[in-house]
């Protein structure tokens, strides 16, 4: 009776940050979903705040060797949501890159620079006006 008890006022303080941190993995879904950049990094900010404080409430009943096996796991499977999210997002970033690749060469190719003067190339030496 004594480890029910114990292990019993643990449940509401590790449940409430995982919640949120479940709650934050949907909404940045759904944003990600949108393509709404406000939203997706609004949402991450609040991701990001929500993880800390339950990888140290998490900490903390780990310490003592009273995590719920239910929560533990659901704790995993929300580190599995995030990691695919971001996967996600990796994937996404790296296509545009590459499209931005072609409609913006990095090297440049006319014969004016961003400035409008004109670029010219020297073999070594440097010309003054």
């Amino acid at each position: 009776m004594t480890a029910t008890a114990s292990s019993t006022p643990l449940g509401p303080e590790l449940e409430q940050p995982l919640l949120a941190v479940e709650a934050a993995l949907n909404q940045l879904g759904d944003a990600l979903a949108r393509r709404d950049a406000a939203a997706i990094e609004q949402h991450a900010a609040e991701l990001h705040q929500h993880l800390a404080r339950a990888v140290q409430s998490f900490s903390e009943a780990a310490r003592t060797g009273s995590v719920p096996p239910a929560l533990r796991n659901r704790l995993v499977r929300a580190g599995g949501l995030l990691a695919a999210q971001r996967e996600a997002l990796a994937r996404g970033n790296a296509s545009l890159d590459r499209a931005l690749d072609v409609l913006i060469p990095s090297e440049p190719t006319g014969l004016y620079g961003a400035g409008g003067k004109a670029e010219r190339r020297s073999l070594g030496g440097s010309f003054q006006a």
